[in-house]
């Protein structure tokens, strides 16, 4: 039995970054970020589906040029 006020774990998804705002610090175009699937909008473009995410709502970044010895957002 599981009581009504517990909460279930929420699984994060990767994806790349295909473009990046004129104000977006830390991610470049093909960065992949880690992002909570729930938090997201979508839109379709020219056929395709895009999510739309904000910068604060990316929960890290994977990026061969971030220094392994560095701290914050990146892995």
């Amino acid at each position: 039995m599981i009581p009504a006020t517990a909460s279930v774990g929420r699984r994060l998804s990767w994806a790349t970054a295909v473009g990046v705002g004129p104000n977006v610090r830390s991610i470049v175009v093909g960065d992949r970020v880690l992002f909570d699937p729930d938090d997201r909008s979508e839109v379709e473009l020219h056929g395709r589906e895009y999510v739309l995410l904000r910068e604060r709502d990316v929960h890290a970044v994977a990026a061969s040029r971030v220094e392994s010895d560095g701290t914050g957002l990146y892995l």
